[in-house]
């Protein structure tokens, strides 16, 4: 399958296409929907939408050695959080069926 990437944009234009909503709406309403799930992880709690997946902060371990790939340079890396994502089992059973592409190797 080759990799298309969808944007925001693309989300709002699609909801819009399919609701009865002004496009001003659709996009609101996403933007806020995108805050609070960036606002609930930012406090720690984890976010479960049934059937598509599960947003949960996860500590990551820090390293005292690290080296920065792009300038060499030498420094530690402190303990912290990072966004984690577990898909549901309807998005799971969604993406079994996809078909590889020979992009895909």
């Amino acid at each position: 399958m080759a990799s298309k990437k969808v944007t925001k944009f693309d989300l709002v234009e699609a909801v819009y296409q399919k609701s009865n909503c002004e496009k001003y709406v659709v996009q609101e309403v996403v933007d806020n929907f995108l805050m609070e799930i960036r606002n609930a992880l930012g406090n720690g709690a984890t976010i479960e939408l049934r059937g598509f997946g599960t947003f949960e902060p996860r500590l990551r371990k820090g390293r005292a050695s690290a080296r920065n790939p792009k300038t060499g340079e030498h420094l530690s890396v402190a303990p912290h959080y990072v966004a984690a994502f577990r898909s549901g089992q309807e998005l799971k059973k969604t993406l079994w069926n996809l078909e590889p592409s020979k992009s895909d190797d």
